[in-house]
């Protein structure tokens, strides 16, 4: 791993093994600084109380530092709880989060250009084509089936 990027597990989950070095420096710079920290359900809960005022764990927070430095916290049994929701397995999953807080900290925030970012990258660090292709005789054929709705 890049001496910029350092990947922390407090939890006792075994993480899968993704390119979180690749992405940041596609993303974020081979400068900038990032911090990943995989956290518990009450850390994540603490956090998000702490600087959201949300009192309930979650999946991903983003926390910008400094415009070259930031941390990502991500507490892997909320992702486990929402694989279904998104119809995605753990690593699909943990990837696309990493994804998106590293767009968060790159300064977007939700919109169609962060979608269209989230989209790029998530089909270049782990499918060739995002949506799933099934074959449906009764529409002629093969249609895409793309991420479910929650």
């Amino acid at each position: 791993m890049s001496e910029n990027l350092s990947v922390i597990n407090k939890t006792k989950c075994k993480l899968p093994s993704l390119p979180f070095s690749n992405i940041k420096k596609d993303i974020l710079g081979e400068k900038f600084e990032l911090s990943i920290v995989f956290v518990t359900e009450k850390q994540s809960q603490e956090f998000n109380n702490r600087y959201r005022n949300k009192n309930n764990p979650t999946n991903i927070l983003s926390f910008c530092l400094s415009k070259t430095e930031g941390e990502i916290l991500i507490c892997p049994n909320i992702v486990k709880t929402q694989l279904k929701d998104f119809d995605r397995n753990l690593k699909e999953m943990i990837g696309f989060l990493v994804i998106h807080g590293m767009l968060h900290l790159k300064g977007m925030e939700h919109s169609d250009k962060m979608e269209r970012a989230e989209k790029k990258y998530d089909q270049k660090y782990f499918y060739r084509n995002r949506c799933r292709l099934i074959n449906d005789e009764s529409r002629g054929g093969r249609i895409s089936k793309g991420r479910k709705k929650s």
